[in-house]
């Protein structure tokens, strides 16, 4: 073998050394912990109706337009909040990280509108950010929500680790159903999902469960459970 090949196979070689070493210092480690996401306190797992709107959001393709992260940047951090935290999306299958945005980012876009605000915007994006592209949902408020199985995909996401108790499957329906009317008794929704759910009427129909309940509900969840309220910078989403 020639010298000038043995140099080269010699320099191959150090560097997959190099990247083997690396790769053990950074991987072996994790396989000795239970969790490498810090858990945050306040943190809890999806209630059924928000559920149930995290898959109309999911379904619609709202996330191609969309992400659900807040990179640490200065920019970022003034206009959307604080920078996402992994354990935000601890209980997302799959999550909605990304950084492909047509409209802003919606991890911190909970309670920054109302309820009506948010049902006006899915109807008609024009007629409250009239610089919008996004297609018009105005169907989610006609369309009533399907939440026969509700309990079997809470019970499917314990597979995947997300804690839900048998308790909270066998009341799926109802808590869902609490959720949604504000004149109903929340007393076994409060007890099972803490005191962080938000009970509306969140589509304004009082007669009917619909997707728009659902989807209004998810949204309005977001970002709220973490107080970030000590260094939170101000968010402006237009």
């Amino acid at each position: 073998m020639c010298l000038s090949a043995q140099r080269h196979l010699c320099s191959w070689f150090k560097s997959l050394l190099v990247v083997a070493i690396g790769g053990i210092v950074e991987i072996a480690p994790l396989f000795y912990l239970q969790n490498t996401i810090e858990k945050v306190e306040g943190m809890r797992p999806y209630t059924p109706l928000e559920l149930e709107g995290r898959n109309i959001y999911v379904r619609e393709g709202c996330y191609v337009c969309h992400s659900q992260m807040i990179r640490p940047f200065r920019d970022e951090v003034e206009r959307y909040g604080h920078y996402s935290l992994a354990a935000e999306s601890m209980y997302d299958h799959p999550f909605q990280w990304g950084s492909k945005r047509t409209g802003p980012d919606l991890a911190r876009v909970g309670d920054r509108y109302s309820n009506e605000w948010h049902v006006q915007h899915l109807t008609d994006p024009r007629s409250v950010v009239p610089e919008s592209v996004m297609p018009a949902y105005g169907f989610l408020a006609n369309a009533k929500l399907e939440y026969d199985n509700i309990a079997a995909h809470l019970a499917t996401n314990t597979i995947v680790g997300v804690p839900y108790t048998q308790d909270e499957i066998d009341n799926a329906i109802e808590d869902l159903k609490a959720q949604a009317d504000p004149e109903a008794d929340t007393d076994g929704l409060f007890a099972r999902y803490g005191e962080n759910v938000k009970v509306a009427d969140f589509d304004g129909n009082p007669n009917e469960l619909t997707e728009m309940d659902a989807l209004v509900a998810y949204l309005q969840m977001l970002g709220t459970l973490v107080d970030f309220s000590t260094y939170e910078a101000e968010a402006n989403y237009r």
